[in-house]
């Protein structure tokens, strides 16, 4: 009889949640992680840290206020990177102490090492001590995230050429750094940077960045980041980056030079899966360290699940966590609904991006009709009180049955906002339902109300025409 009836590797959001819905249906489990990484990447090095720097930026900088009181409004002059982590430790401690109690109240044990496959149904345990144990399951389910990918040409010495990961090590805030790649990652990083004052140069070798957004967004975004100093370099190669006494050097292949203190890589992700001797499972990954799964997310060996980033895109907490409670269900035997299509996408830039559903552009490639209704923040009391007058909300409506094919979202509370997009889409609703239903006075999901009035004045212009 195996030791458990499922093994876990990973406490990231994915494997967390999976073992505690296994849990819950009453199945004997265990979670195998670094000490020092219960969480995962997410909680340590990824969207916690990130999002939780981001938040103390805001408040330091007074950023957000900047429309009321003036451009040379400032909350602390002298921002040190030690402002900045005192907020992001104690968030992440607490959220550890969260995950713990979490899996201790719901009687998962939790082992601390690293695993590796012995067989389809052994995992051997590594201890931090250097001591080895077997442990055995019925299911096992891969949830060991990823590792910011490192050009090996590139020497990064994690304090003035880093990645993504290293930023909180970081001895000051730079006056100038230069980030490669216009990921996610790279301009919410890029945005931080330059709120702090930091002269930031983006350097990209596709044409544009974050294409699966809105036009109009993106454009919006580059108009505010350039604002702040950030200069963008696309359609650029890095060559090399060399580290001097004074700074670094990054070189690029059309021979320019750009200077600055740091230098960050953002170029994609790697699947931690290269120490999980996969082969001896019956498994294997691909050049990105990435595991296929199904629609069950069952791995190519039935009774062996990958969830989270270490499968692909989306490569979100939110849909990894919904990832380890379907597989889960599937493997406990347990009827789960196929998790719908319709994900949100939030991207904590400076402002915030938040979307659902398909882009003006998709709509017109796949010949769709639609009809965009927008409201401005500038035009909402709540925008006027908060001072941001640059945000917007954007609805894609079909003229013919009226409902939403798209939400799209920038400035303040987006990642919220764009949730109640969602449901209206989610529970087949109309722009009618928007446009009758009452919003308290003033929000921002008022934004809703005045798009949606937007869009059906427009349709209502074109069915009188035909009248």
């Amino acid at each position: 009889m195996p030791d458990f009836d499922m093994l876990v590797i990973g406490s990231g959001p994915g494997g967390q949640k999976a073992a505690i819905a296994a849990a819950k249906l009453g199945r004997r489990v265990a979670v195998v992680d670094r000490p020092d990484m219960v969480g995962g990447v997410s909680i340590h090095t990824g969207t916690i840290p990130s999002k939780t720097l981001r938040e103390a930026v805001l408040y330091l900088t007074g950023l957000t206020q900047r429309d009321l009181y003036g451009q040379s409004y400032r909350l602390k002059e002298d921002i040190t990177v030690a402002d900045l982590t005192a907020r992001t430790q104690h968030v992440v401690g607490r959220e550890v102490d969260v995950i713990r109690n979490q899996l201790s109240r719901n009687h998962v044990s939790l082992y601390a090492g690293t695993g590796r496959f012995l067989d389809d149904h052994t995992v051997a345990l590594r201890e931090a001590t250097g001591r080895e144990r077997q442990l055995s399951a019925q299911h096992i389910i891969i949830a060991t995230g990823t590792r910011p990918a490192r050009p090996a040409t590139v020497e990064f010495d994690e304090r003035t050429i880093m990645d993504s990961d290293n930023v909180l090590n970081l001895e000051q805030v730079p006056r100038s750094m230069v980030i490669v790649g216009a990921g996610v990652i790279g301009m919410e990083y890029a945005s931080m940077f330059a709120a702090l004052g930091s002269k930031v140069t983006v350097v990209e070798q596709r044409p544009g960045m974050l294409d699966f957004c809105d036009v109009e967004v993106i454009e919006s975004l580059k108009y505010h980041l350039r604002d702040l100093a950030v200069t963008f370099r696309f359609g650029e190669t890095v060559a090399a980056v060399e580290r001097h006494p004074r700074g670094t050097l990054t070189i690029l292949q059309s021979g320019k030079k750009i200077p600055a203190d740091t230098v960050m890589y953002s170029a994609g992700r790697q699947g931690l899966t290269d120490e999980l001797d996969l082969d001896k499972a019956g498994l294997s990954a691909d050049r990105r360290g990435r595991i296929t799964v199904d629609e069950h997310y069952r791995t190519e060996v039935p009774h062996i699940y990958a969830v989270g980033d270490v499968i692909g895109f989306p490569a979100l907490a939110a849909t990894s966590m919904e990832q380890g409670r379907t597989a889960a269900y599937h493997a406990c035997g347990e009827p789960v609904h196929r998790t719908h299509d319709l994900q949100p996408i939030g991207i904590y830039t400076i402002p915030e991006i938040s979307f659902i559903g398909r882009t003006e552009d998709q709509l017109t490639e796949d010949n769709v009709p639609f009809e965009v209704g927008i409201s401005r923040y500038r035009e909402l009391a709540r925008g006027q009180i908060i001072g941001d007058s640059h945000g917007m909300l954007k609805l894609l409506v079909s003229p013919e049955d009226r409902t939403l094919l798209g939400v799209h979202c920038f400035g303040t509370g987006a990642t919220e906002l764009i949730h109640i997009g969602q449901s209206v889409m989610g529970c087949g609703g109309t722009v009618d339902y928007l446009v009758d239903a009452v919003f308290n006075y003033p929000t921002l999901a008022e934004s809703y109300k005045v798009a949606a009035l937007d869009a059906t004045n427009k349709i209502r212009q074109v069915d009188r025409l035909k009248d």
